[in-house]
C-alpha cells in the first residue's frame, strides 16, 4: 500500500491540480453558489474566493490537528467573551501567501480582489481592545506553531451596529450573519448540554462522603462552529470555537395546535437569546441573569469539549494539567473555575483536594482593568438561582481560603472582608476577580504600570500572599494585521529596504533607524503617510457633507467610548482651538482635522452624550465660514477593525489621554505608533513603556501621574477651582452650558457640565492646561514636517517590543510551559 493509499486524508490520493485556486474558485461559483459569469455579483466573488481559500486553511487544519492529537501535546486553551477578528480574507490570503495569486485569479475574471474584500463583514464577536487582543494572540499562537485553541460565543448580531441620528448613537442590529459566513463550519456532532436553575441533592455515601447532584434544571444545547486560523507562512492552522445556543425542544405542537402561537416558540427564543448579542443591558436583573448566563453558558461548553479531548488519550485526571493550560481573559470566564471543580467532583468522582489541585495548576488569569465596574462582581441572590451548585463550590473555595488567611497570614477583620471572595453587605457579591486570583496559578497584568497597580494599589493583600503568582506580559499588536495588512503602501517600502523577516521578528524593524537620513526613503515614507490619508479622506467624503485639507493634522481619537478614557478634554481642547481661530482668524495656525470614532454601552449615558456633543461641535465647527479648512472635526460611526484599518495607517497624531492608572494597557497606542504616528498620551498604560521604546524627544507627555491622581483624590479635589482660574477653560465650559453647541436643544449638555464642575471623577479640568500647551508643541513641531517625520519613522523602528508574537512567547515560557508542533506540509 502507497503512503498515499495509508494516509487518513481524503485528498492525499487526490492530485494537486484539483486542487488549484483557479479551479476551486470556478467550482464554488458553478457548483455551490451556482452562478454564471452573466449573474455573479460581487458578494458571490468574494463569497467563492473565500470559501477557495478555506479549503486551502482545511487540509492544514486537519493535518495540525490529527499532529496535536497523535503527539498528545500539552494545549493552551484561550478563553475570551470578546474575539474582534476584523475581515478574515485579507488575513488569510497575506498569512498563507496567496495574496498575489488570487489577485491575479480575479483579474483574469474581470474583477479586483479589493473590491471582492470589502464585500466581507466584519466578525462581530467583539467591541474594543479586549476583544482586538485576542485576535492578535490567536494569529500569534498560530504563526508561533504553539497548540492553541480559542473559545467564544457566536454572536448573532454582536453587541450593535451603530448610527448617528441628529447626533445621537442610535444602536441597530449588526446582521454579520444575515448572508452567511464563509469561514465558519458547523460541528454537526458536537453540542453539549447546559444546565441552568434547579436544585442540589446531597447524599452521604458509605465512605462518609458527601455526594452532589443538580436536579430539575432547565437546559439548552451549546452548538459548536470553528472558525480556522492560519499562522503566517507556516503549516500551523489552529482553531477559533464559537459556541451557539439552540433549544432543546424546537417547538411545542401543544401550545401551537391550542392556538397559541407565541408560546408555541417562546421556550426557545428565550433559550436562544443567550448568543444573540453581546454584552447585554445589565441595568436591569433580567440583563444582569442574561449576562451571566452566556459567561457560564460558553464556559461549561468549553471545559465539556477539552475534557472530551483529554479523555481520548486518557483514561484519569493524572495528566490533566500537565496537558491542558486554561487562559482567562479577564473576569467574564472565571465561572469556568467552579464549573471544572463541579465536572471533577460530581460527575467524574474526584476528590476535593484531587480537583482542587488540578484547577489550580490548569488555570490563569489576565487581569485587564482597574476600573470598578468591570472588576466583576454577581449577587449571590442571582447565582443561588441560577447556578445552585457553583455557589455551593464558591463558598467552600471561601471558606477553606479565609481559614488559610487567618492561619497563615492575618485576623484583621478588614483586610480578610477585603479577600473574602464574598463581599458581604444587603446585597452580598460574589467577586470574581478575588475568585481568579485564589484558584489560578498565574495572575498577569497586560502593562508595567497596570501590574504595578495590581500588585500595590488593586490588591496589595494578594500580593502579599501570593507574590509568586503575579507576572506581567505587556500587551502586543500583529505586524501582519496591523502593518502588513492595513498599510501595504508603508509595508512594501519597507521590506524594499531592509527585507521582509519583521513580519515574523518585528526586531528587524529596528534596521530602519539606519535610513532617518536616506532622502529617498524618508521621501517614500511621507508619500506613504500621503497617499494614506488620501484614502481616507476619500472614505469621509463618501460618509459625510465635509471636505478634508489634505495638508492639515490627521489628529485621531478612535477607541470604545467610556469617561476615563477622556474623549470629552479632546473636545474641549477642538472648543479651544476653535476660539483661537475666531479670534484671530489671520493666526498662522497648523490645520487640523479631529477625527473620533468608537461606540459607547447602550446604557451608558454620559458616554452617549459625549458623542452627541462631538457631532454638535462638528456641526458648528465644518460650518462656520470664518473657520474654513483650519480645523475640521469628523465622527466616523460604526468603529470596527475594517473602519482601523483605514484611519489608523492615515494618522499623524494619535491620542491616548486616559487618566492615569485608569489604562490597564491600550493596543491602539502600539498600532499608531507603528504606523508613523506621534502619541500625546498621559503615563498611563502601555505608553509608559512606548515612552521608553521610542524616547522622551519622540512622543509627548502631559498630565497627572497615577500616584498624582491618587493624591489629588485623597487630597480634596476641587474641579471648580481649575474652572475658575483658567479664563480659556471658562469660556470652554460656558460655551456648552449657554447652548452655543446647542441652540436648538437648550440644557441638553447641563448633566456634562455638572459632572465636570462638581466632581471630575477622571481629572479633565486638572489636566485641561497641560494637555493644551501640550498641543501647543504638537503644532509648533508638525510646521518642521522633516522633524516630524524623523520622528515619526523612529517611532516605527522602535515598536518592536510591541509584536503579540513577543506576547504570547512570554505566556508560553512564564505561564503556559507550552512548546511549539512542527507540522508537515500536507
Amino acid at each position: 500500500m502507497s503512503l498515499k493509499d495509508s494516509s487518513i486524508f481524503f485528498t492525499d490520493k487526490e492530485q494537486l491540480e484539483s486542487y488549484s485556486l483557479a479551479n476551486q474558485f470556478a467550482e464554488h461559483l458553478e457548483f455551490i453558489l451556482v452562478k454564471d459569469k452573466l449573474s455573479a455579483t460581487h458578494d458571490d466573488i468574494y463569497y467563492s474566493i473565500s470559501m477557495s481559500v478555506r479549503d486551502r486553511l482545511v487540509r492544514k487544519w486537519l493535518r495540525t490537528m490529527h499532529k496535536y492529537n497523535v503527539d498528545d501535546v500539552k494545549r493552551v486553551y484561550y478563553l475570551s467573551l470578546e474575539f474582534l477578528m476584523g475581515r478574515l480574507l485579507g488575513n488569510a490570503l497575506i498569512n498563507m501567501d496567496y495574496y498575489d495569486e488570487s489577485s491575479n485569479i480575479l483579474k483574469e475574471a474581470g474583477y479586483h480582489l479589493e473590491e471582492s474584500r470589502d464585500q466581507e463583514h466584519d466578525m462581530a464577536l467583539g467591541n474594543g481592545g479586549l476583544g482586538r487582543l485576542a485576535a492578535c494572540f490567536l494569529d500569534s499562537m498560530a504563526t508561533l506553531e504553539l497548540p492553541a485553541f480559542g473559545y467564544g460565543i457566536r454572536y448573532e448580531y454582536g453587541i450593535f451596529e451603530q448610527d448617528i441620528e441628529n447626533g445621537f448613537q442610535v444602536e441597530k442590529p449588526d446582521n454579520w450573519l444575515s448572508y452567511g459566513n464563509p469561514w465558519e463550519i458547523l460541528r454537526r456532532e458536537l453540542s453539549y448540554r447546559i444546565r441552568f436553575y434547579g436544585r442540589v441533592e446531597m447524599q452521604k455515601q458509605s465512605d462518609g462522603q458527601m455526594k452532589f447532584e443538580w436536579k430539575d434544571t432547565e437546559d439548552i444545547l451549546a452548538v459548536a462552529y470553528d472558525v480556522p486560523i492560519p499562522g503566517f507562512r507556516t503549516n500551523t492552522v489552529n482553531n477559533l470555537r464559537l459556541w451557539q445556543a439552540k433549544a432543546t425542544h424546537e417547538f411545542s405542537f401543544k401550545e401551537f395546535n391550542s392556538g397559541n402561537y407565541v408560546a408555541s416558540v417562546q421556550k426557545k427564543n428565550e433559550s436562544e437569546n443567550i448568543s444573540k448579542v453581546l454584552y447585554p443591558n445589565d441595568t436591569m436583573v433580567k440583563g444582569k441573569f442574561l449576562r451571566l448566563k452566556q459567561q457560564y453558558f460558553f464556559s461549561s461548553a468549553t471545559l465539556q469539549d477539552i475534557i472530551r479531548k483529554y479523555k481520548y488519550k486518557h483514561a484519569n485526571f493524572d495528566a490533566f494539567s500537565e496537558k491542558t493550560a486554561i487562559q482567562l481573559n479577564d473576569t467574564h470566564p472565571v465561572i469556568a473555575i467552579p464549573e471544572l471543580m463541579r465536572i471533577l467532583m460530581d460527575e467524574e468522582g474526584l476528590s476535593w483536594d484531587y480537583a482542587w489541585d488540578i484547577a489550580i495548576e490548569t488555570f490563569a488569569y489576565t487581569n485587564h482593568t482597574v476600573v470598578p465596574e468591570a472588576l466583576e462582581e454577581w449577587s449571590v441572590k442571582i447565582m443561588e438561582s441560577l447556578l445552585p451548585r457553583h455557589l455551593q463550590i464558591i463558598y467552600e473555595i471561601n471558606a477553606r481560603f479565609l481559614k488559610y488567611v487567618q492561619e497563615q497570614y492575618t485576623t484583621d477583620a478588614e483586610i480578610i472582608a477585603r479577600l473574602s471572595i464574598v463581599r458581604e453587605g444587603e446585597d452580598k457579591k460574589i467577586r470574581m476577580a478575588n475568585l481568579a486570583i485564589v484558584c489560578c496559578h498565574s495572575i498577569n497584568g497586560v502593562a508595567a504600570l497596570h501590574t504595578n497597580i495590581l500588585r500595590n494599589n488593586i490588591f496589595p493583600h494578594f500580593f502579599a500572599l501570593y507574590p509568586e503568582k503575579f507576572k506581567n506580559i505587556t500587551n502586543g499588536i500583529t505586524p501582519r494585521r496591523w502593518l502588513k495588512i492595513a498599510n501595504p503602501y508603508l509595508s512594501e517600502a519597507i521590506s524594499e529596504h531592509i527585507g521582509d523577516g519583521w513580519t515574523k521578528d518585528l526586531t528587524q524593524i529596528k534596521k530602519l533607524e539606519n535610513l532617518i537620513d536616506d532622502k529617498q526613503f524618508m521621501e517614500v515614507f511621507r508619500e506613504a503617510k500621503w497617499l494614506n490619508k488620501k484614502f481616507l479622506i476619500e472614505y469621509i467624503e463618501t460618509q459625510q457633507q465635509v471636505k478634508i485639507n489634505p495638508d492639515s493634522m490627521f489628529d485621531v481619537h478612535v477607541k470604545r467610548f467610556h469617561e476615563y478614557k477622556r474623549q470629552l478634554l479632546n473636545v474641549l481642547h477642538v472648543i479651544t482651538m476653535y476660539n483661537k481661530i475666531k479670534d484671530n482668524p489671520r493666526a498662522s495656525l497648523v490645520p487640523r482635522t479631529v477625527i473620533f470614532a468608537g461606540k459607547a454601552a447602550p446604557a451608558y449615558f454620559q458616554a452617549k452624550l459625549i458623542i452627541k456633543l462631538i457631532n454638535n461641535v462638528a456641526g458648528i465647527i465644518n460650518n462656520d465660514h470664518t473657520i474654513g479648512d483650519k480645523l475640521k472635526v469628523v465622527f466616523l460611526k460604526n468603529y470596527s477593525v475594517s473602519l482601523a484599518e483605514k484611519i489608523i495607517p492615515a494618522t499623524d497624531l494619535s491620542e491616548q489621554i486616559s487618566t492615569a492608572g485608569l489604562e490597564a494597557s491600550g493596543t491602539g497606542n502600539m498600532k499608531f505608533a507603528l504606523n508613523g504616528a506621534l502619541t500625546i498620551g498621559t503615563m498611563d498604560g502601555a505608553n509608559v513603556e512606548i515612552r521608553e521604546e521610542v524616547g522622551d524627544d519622540n512622543i509627548f507627555i502631559f498630565g497627572l501621574l497615577s500616584d498624582e491622581v491618587r493624591k489629588l483624590k485623597s487630597n480634596g479635589y476641587h474641579p471648580r477651582d481649575y474652572y475658575e482660574s483658567i479664563p480659556e477653560l471658562k469660556r470652554v465650559l460656558d460655551m456648552i452650558q449657554d447652548n452655543y453647541f446647542s441652540i436648538f436643544e437648550p440644557g441638553i449638555f447641563q448633566p456634562l457640565i455638572d459632572e465636570l464642575l462638581n466632581v471630575d471623577y477622571y481629572f479633565l479640568l486638572a489636566d485641561y492646561q497641560s494637555y493644551v500647551k501640550t498641543q501647543s508643541k504638537v503644532s509648533a513641531l508638525y510646521k518642521n514636517k522633516d522633524e516630524w517625520f524623523k520622528k515619526a519613522l523612529l517611532n516605527v523602528a522602535r515598536m518592536s517590543k510591541f509584536s503579540s508574537d513577543r506576547s504570547i512567547q512570554e505566556y508560553a515560557k512564564l505561564i503556559w510551559n507550552v512548546k511549539p508542533v512542527k507540522i508537515d506540509e500536507a
